[in-house]
């Protein structure tokens, strides 16, 4: 067995699509999410997976930090990052791991060059301190992280320069988020525009220069709001179904010992989106 701990889960697509692709490999496994209401909740979780018999499991909001004192050891990149998304089980020891940011590297490079961009990300929780450092070890020049909480966005703009040596500063959010002159990545790294909801991510949308590229990390829908306007603004867009996609594979590998086919994978998410 393999799942995913968080909340909410219910809208992530990740369950069909990896069940579709444990089919494809015949592999008798199956993917179980699991909506865990609090952190006391998680710990019983975490607790319980060697005994359930799990081989591996994903950890998505708001856990991605509160996981790591729950896990028997840690690699390197949790370690740098401070957060993990997924978990493998090795002879009933809990290992962290993080690709988070990997998956997006390999998403966004895809469509535009990440060497020399000027990125302002919108949020900086788990998932998004873990794609700012890998960001910033992929080439981009700056970056400018914009959050509610200004203790969180200084402490992850501190770890990316630490991390990384590139410029990382923290703005704050603002009802109407203003993107600097300059920028060439936005990237939503926040849940607005999720479904059900579907609420809009506040940007002034006339700071947003038709060339820059535009990111979202949301799954479901494919396209948000947030991507609807910045395509129709002329900008190119990255969806965050690819990234699921990208960072999917890599689990699949490590859990599994096979290297699969991105077409099983694509072909698997857009059945589970009803594409």
């Amino acid at each position: 067995m393999t799942g995913m701990l968080g909340h909410p889960v219910a809208e992530n697509p990740i369950d069909r699509m990896f069940d579709a692709v444990f089919a494809h490999y015949n592999l008798p496994w199956q993917f179980w999410k699991n909506d865990i209401a609090t952190e006391a909740d998680l710990a019983k979780a975490v607790a319980a997976l060697v005994p359930l018999g799990y081989s591996g499991m994903c950890v998505t909001v708001p856990y991605k930090v509160a996981v790591m004192p729950l896990l028997d050891a840690v690699d390197d990149d949790v370690r740098a990052i401070g957060a993990a998304n997924y978990i493998t089980i090795e002879q009933g020891r809990l290992i962290g791991h993080n690709n988070d940011g990997k998956g997006v590297v390999k998403a966004i490079e895809k469509v535009v060059p990440l060497r020399g961009q000027r990125v302002v990300m919108l949020g900086a929780g788990g998932a998004g301190r873990a794609m700012a450092v890998e960001l910033a070890w992929a080439g981009a020049a700056q970056i400018t992280l914009v959050t509610r909480r200004e203790a969180q966005g200084r402490e992850v703009a501190e770890l990316v320069q630490r991390a990384s040596g590139v410029p990382c500063s923290w703005q704050a959010w603002q009802p109407e988020v203003e993107v600097p002159e300059g920028t060439t990545l936005l990237m939503n790294a926040t849940h607005l525009g999720c479904a059900p909801e579907l609420e809009a991510v506040p940007v002034r949308w006339e700071t947003v220069d038709p060339s820059c590229a535009v990111v979202d990390v949301i799954t479901n829908p494919r396209i948000t709001p947030f991507l609807a306007t910045a395509r129709e603004r002329g900008c190119r867009i990255v969806d965050g179904v690819e990234m699921l996609v990208q960072l999917a594979m890599q689990i699949f590998e490590r859990w599994t010992g096979i290297s699969p086919e991105e077409t099983v994978f694509q072909r698997a998410v857009a059945a589970a989106l009803g594409e």
